[in-house]
């Protein structure tokens, strides 16, 4: 894999021309900065930043007026090779706090075929469809990543809505045991691996490498080229074993 320009189609792609990720969301351009804006369970926040050292507190503050006179929280989504180089430092200055960092894992769909695609005995993979598959998985992820099942719901409903969204559940005995989703971004090469979560009592068996070989399969059938993972230090191993390669990191700074 060419990083430098798998990194650049990256920027271009997901970042600088940025579609809305659901039907009440929107794109905009604010001088330097992209953001996306939406209802309070939408992700609200910058999404890439063209900024130097003399712009970046200006460019920082403004978003800062901008979400708080709409009364939103929201995220500046930070990565490893932004610039300026002190650009965290300001917006922890700002008042922003930093979340746990992630590594930026790219794999291509052609190695998907390759993947092994092996579940526990008596676990089934189920796409979710319709409602009633939203709410299931916004249990997983309310157990297993402590987010508002209200929020998940929402957030996971907008992307069914749009066509942009293919999740699938893990489920044993009629239980549902883990949870994933594929976004979808039409127009680029790239889909997003994101949501997964396994229960604790079945962590460790093979539900996460299965989830993500069988969204890879889907990605691949779709034409996307490429699929993005915002890793966690407990994925990062198994995704390098599965010859994802490590593109950049990122950062979320959150602003109340």
């Amino acid at each position: 894999m060419n990083h430098e320009k798998v990194l650049a189609a990256f920027d271009r792609e997901l970042r600088r021309q940025a579609r809305p990720d659901g039907p009440e969301t929107r794109v905009e351009r604010a001088g330097d900065v992209v953001r996306q804006v939406g209802p309070e369970h939408a992700w609200n926040g910058v999404i890439w930043s063209d900024l130097d050292a003399r712009r970046a507190d200006a460019a920082i503050a403004e978003q800062v007026r901008y979400f708080g006179a709409l009364k939103r929280s929201f995220e500046w989504k930070l990565y490893g090779h932004d610039r300026p180089a002190d650009l965290d430092r300001r917006l922890l200055a700002a008042g922003f706090t930093a979340e746990p960092a992630e590594t930026v894992m790219v794999g291509e769909t052609a190695d998907a075929g390759r993947w092994a695609f092996e579940v526990p005995p008596g676990v089934d993979l189920v796409p979710v469809t319709d409602r009633d598959g939203v709410e299931l998985a916004a249990a997983v992820h309310e157990r297993v990543f402590g987010t508002a099942r209200d929020q998940v719901r929402a957030r996971l409903l907008d992307l069914l809505g749009a066509g942009e969204l293919y999740a699938v559940l893990a489920m044993a005995g009629g239980t549902p045991i883990s949870a994933a989703r594929l976004e979808l971004h039409p127009g680029t090469r790239f889909a997003g691996l994101w949501g997964g979560g396994t229960v604790p009592e079945w962590r460790g068996r093979g539900v996460y490498r299965a989830l993500i070989a069988y969204r890879a399969r889907e990605a691949a059938a779709r034409g996307y080229d490429f699929l993005q993972v915002d890793a966690s230090s407990q994925s990062r191993p198994i995704l390098l074993r599965l010859g994802f390669e490590a593109l950049t990191t990122t950062t979320p700074y959150v602003h109340p």
